[in-house]
């Protein structure tokens, strides 16, 4: 079991790079950021949590872009992985897009966990153009497209939504064969397929609910696509105490993600500190990576 943080990463309260820094000298895993490119004030999706128009966190009003942040803590670490929890790559430019993630990638010496949503606010996806009836379609396009730009010496794709002839792309990631793809949606069995078919793991909604079931279903479906060994899976917002911790662990979860709290740099810290001394309790194969300060 691998221990993460999530930074809700606004114009208020600890930075990206503040926050990478203290979350890798007290030996957590990796730093995860959201993104949302702006939140249209008539909105007729609701929010997954509140399930109104309502949204739960100010913060969604505010988000920083999510490879801007992380590329602010590329320089003040060495060991964290940095990654998105979610990003929205459908709302890109496919081409620039892996130019930004491959240069945040190279950078940091191979350290980009790329999260990925097929999006849940609809109006914000539209203002992009995108068609949300097949927004998932387009993601797994843009993915293709991207990874062409990522391994091909000169890269080529023909698709439904982008296309583009042989090119030079430079720098590729570091990472081979490709940047690790995680999708954070809900737990299904069609989310599960697409996961087989385009992505090395799953992270959890903070309200999922029946994990062992969605656990079991996600490894069957990994099975029947041939895919080798076990699915990545980063599990959101659920409080680790001495039995979820193990239970998790040995139903096949392989990261907690623990979420930072709004307030600012020393509380963050402090919060840091005490899920520290609380997570050392726990023998192996229960650990933090890295070295404490």
């Amino acid at each position: 079991m691998r221990f993460s943080i999530s930074l809700f990463a606004s114009d208020r309260g600890m930075t990206p790079a503040s926050a990478a820094r203290a979350a890798e000298e007290r030996g957590f895993h990796a730093l995860y950021v959201p993104e949302h490119t702006h939140i249209p004030v008539a909105r007729s999706t609701p929010h997954p949590e509140t399930e109104d128009e309502s949204l739960p966190d100010d913060r969604y009003l505010r988000t920083l872009d999510p490879w801007v942040s992380l590329a602010s803590a590329v320089e003040t670490t060495s060991r964290i992985r940095l990654g998105t929890a979610v990003s929205l790559p459908v709302e890109h430019d496919p081409i620039s897009l892996a130019k930004t993630i491959a240069t945040v990638d190279f950078l940091s010496g191979g350290r980009v966990n790329l999260g990925v949503g097929f999006g849940w606010n609809l109006d914000e996806m539209a203002d992009h153009g995108v068609d949300v009836t097949r927004r998932r379609a387009v993601l797994a396009e843009w993915l293709s497209a991207m990874e062409a730009l990522w391994t091909q010496e000169e890269a080529s794709f023909e698709g439904e939504f982008v296309s583009f002839g042989a090119s030079w792309a430079w720098p590729k990631p570091i990472q081979t064969p490709r940047v690790p793809i995680l999708v954070g949606a809900f737990g299904t069995e069609r989310t599960f397929r697409w996961i087989a078919e385009h992505a090395d793991g799953w992270l959890t909604t903070p309200i999922e609910e029946g994990l062992p079931e969605s656990l079991a279903t996600l490894r069957r479906v990994w099975a029947e696509a041939g895919r080798e060994g076990q699915p990545q899976v980063a599990l959101m917002g659920v409080e680790p105490t001495d039995e979820t911790v193990h239970e998790l662990g040995a139903i096949g979860v392989t990261e907690m993600v623990l979420g930072l709290p709004d307030t600012d740099e020393d509380g963050a810290l402090a919060f840091l500190d005490d899920q520290v001394q609380r997570l050392e309790r726990w023998s192996e194969p229960i650990q933090l990576d890295g070295a404490r300060p």
